[in-house]
């Protein structure tokens, strides 16, 4: 099965499948209880690791099946979108988030910032970059590859929103109120406000020189020049 695309499918499906029913059933927190939070979170890290090692490794060796030609627009979107995901990721984490692991106390201070477009920019950064590289590669094993993080991503916003939810209660119900899940969406409808002022400009310059360092490495480290 080795250099296959069923290896591949079957890697992301671990990652997928340890990632939900460690963090989004009951065994999470029969886990947490038996063995404290730090060594849980010990445990989850290195399963993910190895999870994501092995997904990385099968699609070096996957096998290279077209599935369609990616146009130049394709690729100018992608280039984009990647921009925003850049920003996303270096706001996110350099700015106080309740959702993060283990800053629920950040509650109190309610939502600053980056965290007023989306309350999971991170998470959003991910499924974006995820998406870029689906637009820009047409090939089968690309396709598996970056949509499981796309899953992994989205599905995440909503099994963290429901566990927060249940340990925060009236706390967390007014934060959500006064942020979204979606980007701009409680911005657009009239629930946040917020200037670049308060995300940071240095963290928004932060996020443009992550993206112009990718686009200069990827050739070495990938051995694609993605400029089009």
């Amino acid at each position: 099965m080795s250099g296959s695309l069923s290896h591949l499918v079957l890697a992301c499906a671990a990652f997928v499948g340890t990632h939900f029913l460690i963090s989004s059933t009951g065994l999470r927190t029969m886990l947490m209880a038996r063995l404290g939070d730090n060594p849980y979170r010990g445990i989850y890290s290195l399963i993910a690791v190895a999870t994501l090692g092995w997904m990385i490794y099968a699609y070096i060796g996957a096998p290279v099946v077209d599935v369609w030609e990616p146009t130049t627009a394709a690729r100018h979107l992608s280039l984009t979108v990647m921009l925003i995901a850049s920003v996303l990721f270096v706001c996110g984490v350099s700015t106080p988030n309740p959702t993060a692991v283990g800053a629920e106390k950040q509650i109190a201070n309610g939502a600053v910032g980056i965290v007023k477009v989306t309350r999971h920019p991170l998470m959003w950064s991910f499924a974006l970059w995820g998406f870029t590289h689906m637009l820009a590669n047409g090939d089968g094993a690309a396709m598996v590859f970056f949509a499981t993080f796309v899953l992994v991503s989205l599905v995440g916003t909503l099994t963290i929103d429901r566990r927060k939810k249940a340990t925060l209660g009236d706390d967390w119900l007014a934060f959500a109120a006064a942020t979204s899940n979606l980007p701009l969406a409680a911005i657009i409808a009239g629930r946040a406000r917020v200037g670049l002022a308060e995300i940071g400009y240095a963290r928004l310059i932060g996020g443009v020189v992550l993206y112009a360092v990718l686009l200069i490495t990827h050739p070495y480290a990938f051995g694609i020049d993605v400029m089009p």
